[in-house]
């Protein structure tokens, strides 16, 4: 590895002095022995300020490495201070660069910009080198991170054509992942992938810096769960744990092991997840509080899933802890727990946080649909599913459009036209099935059995209840399980609906349209619909009509 492609890739500029009374410390850093830099470093006897200088680089690479991040911070700022002294520039321009980072991964964002500001001016004199490109890289990672689309695609393009320019095959590597997300989030996600394919031959071949490696490995799985590619998620999640597991430092084993808690759970290996999840969130802690959150996150909803609630609880108030913001899956939390309101706060907070990102709407907007229909929003619930909609159309990606079928066949049943929830289902199941997704099968399969009861199928309603409970029992979603079971055994007459018949009983007892949304916490004009779906299920056309048949079925009780 040259100089040139290790200061990029090895977290510090490798650049020898005058004397060698460091060069122990970077043979370490090179053959990847992290332990015996940071003992070498310490140990090692310089004199002259640029060779303290740039111990203090090599220490806080060493220490990034073993994931001893606020001892590498302290190092690096030294470093920092003395190269600016100095006047080496360039040098001075890659610590600050890397502070960037260090930073950001505390979730210090302040901080983190005010180092990149410093990086700028150190560096702005040094258009063609490798260390200004690793520059023009973050800030486009920057304004993807705004939402500038075209800036940080402008950015990344240019960081790739300066990197086979200066033959830095880990600036072109990270440049190429980094355009591919980009082009991945405008909805050209056929290019994304190509960009991606690219980098990871870099890596393949083994001409990438471990730095470099791990960045491209993770945004490749990263993009591969976003666009919902399971198969190729699980292939390289596994590739990217073995390599990662001869790097000690907690960041790459971790972050593998978050993937693979996500690839794990969409199999419905709900318990092997957990576990991942688990080990992920105890490599993680103290060194990058982003994907620490995310792994917490992930325990809570595969907790969730589980039907462990109070478990569940804990872990998402971890993430929140670690973030400072609830993430979508608490929603669906809330709803398990009966908290309809609470989760419709924290769905509409999250899309609010998340305006101009769509994939990561597409994950939000079947919650929200969700919640709204058990919130009797109804058109709340359209329009999230319209832009669900709209999203699918651009990516147009088979996990997407199977989220589509299932997303618009609950809100046909909410809307109570059977026929029409009956197929878009169907379709569902088939896709889910295809992408052996069984939590999300069983999920649909439960929607589809209401369907097919409100359509007067009863026996192919119970075949479709059995077949998920049995496959939730299967997985170990115990709590889906017995619901499902529990709402097979018990069904209303009728096709009614729970909310119908908590109106038809107030209905009963003579309070007016106005008192029973007062008392439901619904609009008048949602109780007006439900009053006339309640009238076309039982086949009555007045009030005291419908009071009869909900005193006639023991919706009320008879005051003797």
């Amino acid at each position: 590895m040259t100089n040139r492609e290790a200061s990029a890739a090895g977290l510090t500029t490798f650049r020898p002095v005058d004397s060698d009374a460091l060069s122990v410390v970077r043979e370490a850093l090179n053959r990847q022995d992290w332990s015996a830099a940071l003992a070498a470093a310490n140990a090692s006897a310089v004199s002259t300020p640029i060779e303290h200088a740039e111990r203090d680089d090599l220490l806080a690479s060493a220490s990034w490495w073993l994931g001893r991040l606020d001892e590498c911070i302290d190092a690096r700022e030294r470093a920092y201070r003395a190269y600016d002294e100095l006047g080496e520039d360039r040098r001075a321009g890659q610590c600050a660069v890397w502070l960037w980072e260090h930073h950001g991964m505390r979730g210090r964002p302040s901080a983190a910009a005010g180092w990149l500001r410093r990086a700028r001016r150190s560096l702005e004199a040094e258009p063609d080198s490798v260390e200004h490109a690793a520059l023009l890289l973050r800030e486009a990672e920057v304004a993807h991170g705004r939402g500038d689309l075209d800036v940080a695609l402008d950015l990344g393009q240019r960081v790739i054509a300066l990197g086979r320019e200066l033959r830095a095959p880990d600036i072109e590597a990270e440049a190429l992942q980094t355009a591919a997300r980009v082009l991945i989030d405008q909805g050209r996600v056929d290019e994304g992938m190509a960009h991606l394919d690219e980098a990871m031959l870099f890596a393949v071949e083994g001409r990438l810096g471990p730095y470099s490696t791990g960045k491209v490995y993770c945004s490749l799985i990263s993009a591969c769960e976003q666009l919902g590619d399971l198969d190729r998620a699980s292939e390289w999640t596994d590739a990217t744990l073995r390599w990662s597991q001869r790097h000690p430092f907690a960041i790459f084993p971790g972050i593998c092991r978050v993937h693979r808690a996500v690839v794990l759970k969409r199999r419905g290996a709900l318990n092997d997840a957990e576990h991942e999840a688990i080990r992920a969130c105890d490599e993680l802690v103290g060194s990058h509080l982003g994907n620490t959150a995310s792994a917490y996150a992930q325990v809570g909803d595969i907790r969730r899933r589980l039907g462990d609630l109070a478990g569940a609880e804990v872990a998402f108030d971890r993430a929140r802890e670690l973030c400072g913001r609830p993430c979508g899956d608490v929603a669906l939390l809330r709803l398990a727990q009966g908290r309809t309101d609470a989760a419709l706060a924290v769905v509409t907070e999250c899309l609010e946080q998340t305006p101009t990102n769509r994939l990561a709407r597409a994950e939000l907007l079947p919650v929200l649909v969700h919640v709204a229909i058990a919130a009797d929003d109804l058109d709340r619930a359209d329009g999230a599913n319209a832009e669900l909609e709209q999203i699918t159309e651009v990516f147009d990606t088979p996990m997407l459009r199977a989220v589509l079928c299932s997303t618009r066949g609950r809100l046909l049943l909410a809307h109570h036209d059977a026929a029409a929830a009956r197929a878009a289902l169907l379709d569902a199941l088939d896709r889910w099935q295809m992408l052996r997704v069984p939590y999300e099968e069983a999920t649909t399969r439960t929607l589809l059995g209401e369907a097919l009861r409100q359509s007067g199928e009863a026996k192919a309603a119970n075949a479709s209840f059995s077949a998920a409970a049995a496959l939730f029992e299967h997985i170990g979603a115990q709590l889906d399980a017995r619901q499902v079971t529990d709402g097979a055994r018990v069904p209303h007459p009728d096709g009614l609906t729970d909310r119908e018949i908590e109106v038809l009983r107030l209905v009963a007892t003579g309070k007016t349209n106005s008192e029973i949304a007062s008392d439901l916490y619904l609009s008048v004009k949602t109780v007006s619909r439900h009053l006339s779906n309640i009238f076309t299920k039982i086949g009555v056309s007045s009030r005291s009509s419908a009071t009869a048949y909900a005193f006639e079925h023991g919706f009320v009780a008879v005051n003797r």
